[in-house]
């Protein structure tokens, strides 16, 4: 079934049930997204992708579109707000780009860009958090994690299908965590699809790290923008 919706003015045919930020990226409207991967189910974690819907503000990535709807992606204190919760996100981890191995490819670090992030309005935290490197093929870069939960439900045992990573603790004690009997059964391809999967630095392939030259980098390429609205988003 066909809706008419409205986006920042814009008139919309839309299919029913497709959410906010598909439709928008259909039509040319880039939406930032962390926790989203398209085609997997919706989390709504990182809040990134926060619109105005009719008023109040909603996680374009969990509301599917409904007939009358009005969005506003781009005004002032929307995008303003979006802005600091990506300051946020830099600001709760220790994120030292220029030395990280996802440097290029980090999702965060383009949205970043994409926000017109400089320096974030919150004080830094640098909570110390302890790396793991207990797996044989992953290395487990708290610092960087934003608990966007992606690996917790995407990344599974292929026998058990069981969580190979969780999050353990609640708020400032939160901390994720990975078995290391079943990270140690993942196959070579397994490893580099949570790495890949994960949208900053905190999992890496210990097969890899510096592997890809800088005039490469994935997001100088093309942006996360241009990703997004092509339906690739990573």
């Amino acid at each position: 079934m066909i809706v008419k919706i409205t986006i920042d003015g814009q008139a919309i045919n839309a299919r029913e049930g497709d959410t906010i930020v598909d439709v928008a990226a259909q039509n040319g409207v880039y939406i930032p997204t962390l926790c989203y991967t398209k085609g997997k189910p919706c989390l709504g974690t990182c809040r990134t992708c926060s619109v105005n819907v009719d008023g109040r503000v909603m996680a374009a990535c969990t509301i599917p579109v409904r007939e009358g709807m009005e969005i506003d992606v781009n005004g002032a204190e929307i995008t303003d707000m979006r802005k600091a919760l990506v300051e946020l996100l830099f600001s709760e981890g220790n994120h030292n780009c220029p030395s990280c191995e996802k440097s290029g490819r980090c999702e965060l670090q383009a949205t970043g860009y994409e926000v017109d992030m400089m320096v974030s309005r919150f004080p830094y935290r640098f909570t110390p958090r302890v790396v793991d490197h207990a797996s044989k093929t992953i290395w487990l870069e708290r610092d960087r994690c934003i608990f966007c939960q992606r690996c917790v439900e995407f990344v599974r045992d292929k026998e058990t299908d069981q969580k190979i990573f969780s999050i353990k603790g609640r708020g400032t004690q939160a901390s994720i965590e990975i078995d290391v009997d079943l990270a140690n059964k993942m196959s070579a391809n397994q490893v580099c699809e949570a790495s890949d999967l994960c949208p900053v630095g905190c999992i890496i392939d210990k097969t890899q790290g510096f592997d890809v030259p800088i005039g490469k980098r994935k997001f100088e390429v093309k942006t996360i923008r241009e990703r997004a609205l092509e339906g690739t988003h990573r």
